[in-house]
């Protein structure tokens, strides 16, 4: 059973951005990405700007062996399609960073007792894929009772037709903003839902 948030504040989270994009389709969502870290970095600043923390939430891609370092020392090689994306949103030192070993940020992960402990009771869900660990983290939270917002323009799919299919998911069944961040800003979206 979902248990309540308790707090009223913002997180930031970045899901699976720091990725090599080395798996089947992954060159048609390399375009899609590169252009929602655009968005992303203006929504990370603009969360640097309020006190909002960013939490990274990224697959290990099986390995088990592999932590924060490891996989964005991965995700930076020369060559590496993901290179360029993980080179502008690496993650800082005060930033968080969850691994997680399926779709959803929330499932065996640590998320579940970082959110309470920052006092947060609002999402802002970024990243891949937006129909499947975008949607299922979108769906654990909303079951969580957490407030969300997932700009269509921080978000990237191999498909935009599926992207866009997810995007309404969310929006009608998890009562999900949408609006991407060129309508609406970190700071409007907060004080909309407070």
């Amino acid at each position: 059973m979902a248990n309540p948030v308790s707090g009223s504040g913002a997180a930031l989270l970045i899901l699976d951005m720091i990725n090599r994009l080395e798996f089947p389709g992954a060159d048609r969502l390399r375009p899609a990405a590169e252009a929602a870290a655009d968005a992303i970095l203006a929504l990370r600043d603009q969360a640097d700007a309020a006190g909002v923390p960013v939490i990274y939430c990224n697959d290990n891609h099986g390995d088990w062996k592999d932590d924060r370092a490891g996989l964005v020392r991965s995700a930076s090689e020369p060559g590496c399609p993901g290179q360029a994306i993980a080179a502008k949103l690496a993650p800082r030192p005060d930033d968080y960073f969850v691994v997680k070993p399926q779709f959803s940020g929330f499932y065996a992960t640590t998320l579940p007792a970082i959110l309470p402990r920052l006092g947060v009771g609002r999402l802002v869900l970024t990243g891949l894929a937006a129909d499947i660990c975008v949607l299922f983290t979108a769906a654990d939270a909303h079951m969580r009772e957490y407030q969300l917002w997932t700009p269509a323009d921080a978000v990237a799919g191999e498909d935009p037709q599926r992207t866009r299919w997810a995007l309404a998911v969310m929006n009608h069944a998890m009562g999900a903003e949408t609006r991407p961040t060129g309508e609406l800003s970190l700071a409007g979206w907060r004080e909309a839902t407070r």
